[in-house]
């Protein structure tokens, strides 16, 4: 079973876990889960939610995804929690959302790659003397990060078409795309995915010919 852990943090933005969680769990095989240092975390807007996965998990978990929130930067500047986060992009894929980016940069994960965020958190990040684009995502090698809320339905994607492959990836945003945009829609999620990340594009081609 693939585990995808989506750190969420005290003020946690939803728009952040919770697009991305649904989406990640009606593929086969997958299992996403909302992990952090403490076993409840209210949002932003004030929604408590439990949060069942620990920081050990992340560290085991196949994939990550760094959340963002109006706390992120505190967090990002917290030697010790940035110390508990156990990040291994050599054998995990690892994605932040917005303002996630400050936590993966502090981590040394963003260096000399094209970063993206909201509008809010990039001037944080050039400070950092990391780069911004002006796309929604940006990939590299397993390192991914998103700009904009809604753009956590691009990293949803992305991970499931490297981690469970196209089919299953349209067989699971079939049921969360908008009635009656379902074909333009699927299109416009994967073609994000796969222009910000070509080797997407390239093991599907291998894998039809194959």
């Amino acid at each position: 079973m693939t585990q995808i852990a989506i750190l969420t943090l005290p003020g946690f933005n939803e728009l952040d876990s919770f697009v991305a969680l649904p989406i990640l769990n009606r593929a086969e095989g997958v299992t996403a889960f909302l992990a952090g240092p403490e076993r409840e975390a209210v949002s932003m807007n004030g929604v408590a939610v439990r949060i069942g996965g620990t920081m050990e998990q992340i560290a085991e978990a196949d994939a990550v995804i760094v959340g963002s929130g109006k706390r992120t930067r505190d967090f990002a500047a917290d030697a010790d929690f940035l110390a508990s986060l156990r990040l291994d992009p050599a054998r995990q894929l690892v994605a932040s959302q917005c303002s996630g980016a400050l936590i993966l940069a502090k981590l040394g994960l963003l260096d000399g790659v094209p970063v993206c965020t909201d509008n809010m958190t990039r001037p944080w990040i050039e400070d950092l003397g990391l780069a911004v684009t002006g796309e929604s995502l940006s990939v590299s090698g397993k390192v991914a990060s998103a700009g904009g809320c809604l753009a956590s339905q691009y990293l949803a994607t992305w991970l499931l078409l490297r981690l469970a492959g196209e089919a299953e990836t349209r067989r699971a945003l079939a049921y969360v795309v908008p009635v009656g945009e379902e074909a333009d829609y699927t299109e416009r999620l994967i073609a994000a995915a796969t222009a910000a990340d070509p080797t997407i594009h390239a093991d599907t081609v291998r894998a039809r010919a194959g």
